[in-house]
């Protein structure tokens, strides 16, 4: 699975364009589930049938955007100007290499104003996207008859290994995520289940949460397993809300998440000695479990965040021990799960 990680960081695939990456995901699920299919969002729903009639549904979600640019326009000297797509911090701009996704793809360079041409007090000012332009090495009327206004650009980049098991690049947010559901759905491969279990691999997140509110109220789940990333321990950051590589996977509480469901998976985990650790919640968890909740009527959730250190950059770094944790304790969880009992939880 680590090697299918890498693959996936390496393609495009951001908000809106999913579909770049969707035949890959769409290969992946299909060694697993019965069948899969996108629904008119864009959204890949496979499903996993457990062979009763009218069973209930579990569903496991990760989403598969990730952030980029788009083409604005096209200037006289043939430089592409663009805007963000998603939550990109404009400091990682400067020198990126990326893919512009026209007629054909084409490699460019993010230029980055040298210092000897900059202003007195300039290089103290971060610079903004409208100060920045995309280098392809071609003249405008070449640029022009291969790009378009409207177009992907996504990072260039692709995962390297930093050791045996840390992991770096881009949008490890959130295609670890969607790892992390195979690993289970290997794990669940001889169970025998009374429910039938459906992946959502959810678009649009990183422009407000879009494909899971879809997807979930097309699946009507009786409960929702969701998988995204947290922030991971850096030199700088503080002590809360931060997690240590390594440390295994980060388990939610709080009014996003159900108590039943979040009880059970700690309770699992102490059982099978996988480790986790507690994440307090106290509103809105920032994924998308948070649309998942309310949707359909209302469905139990549960979130698993993997530790990501440098999240949105193109440098994204995590450890896989704790993408295998995440499956791992999905797994199990999903092996105790008591729909009957949850869905009387609140009863009075």
């Amino acid at each position: 699975m680590k090697k299918e990680l890498l693959k996936l960081s390496a393609l495009g695939g951001i908000s809106g364009f999913e579909t770049s990456v969707a035949p890959k995901i769409i290969n992946l699920l299909e060694k697993f589930c019965d069948e899969v299919s996108t629904d008119t969002l864009g959204n890949i729903i496979a499903i996993k049938h457990c062979g009763k009639k009218d069973a209930k549904k579990v569903m496991l979600e990760a989403h598969i955007d990730g952030i980029g640019l788009m083409v604005k326009d096209i200037d006289e000297k043939g430089f592409i100007t663009f805007t963000n797509i998603g939550g990109v911090d404009t400091r990682i701009l400067p020198s990126a290499e990326v893919i512009v996704c026209g007629k054909k793809e084409l490699f460019g360079v993010i230029g980055a104003k040298p210092p000897h041409l900059q202003k007195s007090g300039e290089a103290d000012k971060p610079a903004t996207i409208s100060d920045m332009a995309i280098d392809v090495g071609l003249c405008c009327e070449k640029v022009k008859e291969l790009v378009t206004p409207g177009d992907m650009i996504f990072f260039a980049d692709g995962a390297k290994k930093l050791s045996s098991k840390i992991i770096s690049g881009k949008y490890l947010d959130d295609r670890a995520g969607l790892i992390s559901l195979l690993i289970c759905m290997n794990e669940l491969k001889d169970t025998k289940l009374d429910f039938d279990l459906v992946i959502l691999a959810a678009v649009q997140e990183e422009v407000g949460c879009r494909g899971a509110k879809a997807g979930t109220n097309n699946v009507m789940p009786d409960a929702a397993f969701v998988v995204d990333v947290c922030h991971g321990d850096t030199p700088d950051a503080g002590s809360e809300s931060i997690f240590k590589l390594g440390s295994g996977t980060v388990l939610s509480m709080g009014p996003n998440i159900h108590p039943y469901l979040s009880s059970l998976a700690a309770s699992v985990a102490k059982e099978k000695n996988i480790k986790y650790s507690p994440d307090v919640d106290g509103g809105d968890t920032g994924t998308d479990a948070w649309e998942v909740q309310i949707s359909a009527g209302g469905v139990p959730a549960l979130l698993l965040s993997i530790p990501l250190r440098y999240m949105h950059t193109t440098v994204e770094t995590l450890s896989f021990d704790d993408v295998d944790a995440t499956g791992k304790l999905l797994a199990e969880t999903i092996k105790k799960l008591d729909l009957e009992v949850l869905s009387c939880y609140y009863q009075i």
